[in-house]
């Protein structure tokens, strides 16, 4: 997923707990769904900055090229400027874009 073209919000808005909890019908299962999607997409944002950063890696100790690398600066500018991975994995529950499965109902169903 493109999380630079999400619509997520850049600062927290309080939420309706109720609306959160229709779904699975419990708000501490909507989190736990929430936070472990949130990993996943800050560990794949980390790795797609470090892979962008690699390109300018420095492997000789020159003082010039630190302080005059505006390439870099600039993505990791565009980079702290996303959404934070909590902001758009909440944006994805609420916007019914996440899959998850309860095992415990797969059992029961059985």
């Amino acid at each position: 997923m493109d999380y630079k073209k999400t619509n997520a919000a850049n600062t927290t808005i309080t939420r309706n707990l109720i609306e959160l909890e229709k779904e699975t019908g419990n708000i501490y299962e909507t989190i736990a769904i929430i936070s472990r999607r949130a990993n996943q997409i800050g560990v794949e944002l980390k790795d797609e900055l470090n892979s962008k950063l690699e390109e300018f890696a420095s492997y000789t100790d020159n003082l010039e090229e630190i302080f005059e690398n505006r390439e870099q600066i600039e993505i990791s500018k565009f980079y702290e400027r996303l959404p934070k991975p909590v902001l758009i994995a909440l944006q994805e529950f609420i916007e019914e874009n996440i899959y998850y499965r309860q095992p415990e109902e797969e059992q029961e169903n059985l």
